[in-house]
């Protein structure tokens, strides 16, 4: 796959280009903290796995517009401040009602800087019947279930949730709902001992979106904040049933 790095809206993106046949974007959204270029890695082990398929893929990985400079970190990035003391004061105590209900200052902002990058990612694709794959890790599955639900016009055909959470509870519950009336799949996966975002929350989301009908396939793992090689196998082969024949 070809790959280089472009301002798409207004979001500076390394993109794994399929090619001119590429009918399939896939829009992954780093977490927290991270360079922007932090999750190209799966782009390209999307790919081998993809064999012969991966040129009708397009995978752009967008950068937070957030910079963490001021922190001593120049090449962290984030999609809206967070406070990090706060946040692990509440997983300590066990304090997930105001992690759920809460509505991140900023995370409008975000939002429509990611729909814009998506919009014209779907607008250079050439196929007649293009399709969208949205994911994000940690803060950028929050960003990418949030845009799923209030920002894009079309709903992804596949979302992939990667040790995310269970934010805006009331606001999400509301336009899942309404959600439920497509036919996109949704692949959750969590760490067990996950220390930053509890593996709690991560299935009172789950259960949120089971409730409004929604077609979810949650993968659990033994470890940490991080992606586990289950996550990575069960997106793949969604990836795959995406262009094959049907």
């Amino acid at each position: 796959m070809k790959a280089y790095e472009k301002t798409i809206g207004d979001l500076d993106c390394v993109v794994l280009d399929g090619g001119p046949e590429a009918s399939v974007a896939v829009v992954v959204c780093h977490g927290y903290g991270a360079p922007g270029d932090d999750l190209v890695p799966f782009g390209a082990q999307w790919a081998q796995q993809l064999g012969s398929q991966a040129d009708k893929f397009r995978f752009v990985f967008p950068y937070a517009p957030l910079t963490l400079a001021e922190l001593g970190m120049p090449s962290a990035r984030a999609w809206w401040p967070l406070n990090m003391q706060k946040l692990m004061l509440a997983v300590e105590a066990r304090q997930f009602e105001e992690l759920h209900v809460h509505e991140p200052p900023g995370l409008d902002a975000a939002r429509q800087k990611l729909t814009g990058t998506i919009d014209s990612v779907m607008e250079s694709l050439s196929s007649e019947a293009p399709q969208l794959v949205l994911g994000g890790f940690s803060q950028g599955a929050m960003l990418t279930m949030d845009t799923t639900l209030r920002g894009v016009t079309t709903p992804p055909s596949l979302l992939l949730q990667m040790s995310g959470t269970l934010i805006c509870r009331d606001q999400w519950r509301q336009a899942a709902a309404e959600l439920a009336e497509t036919n996109i799949k949704i692949i959750q996966s969590h760490g067990t001992s996950d220390p930053i975002l509890p593996f709690d929350s991560a299935t009172a989301l789950r259960d949120l979106l089971t409730e409004q009908q929604l077609d979810v396939q949650f993968v659990p793992f033994a470890g940490p904040h991080t992606v586990g090689a289950e996550m990575l196998n069960a997106s793949t082969e969604a990836l795959k049933q995406l262009v094959e024949p049907s």
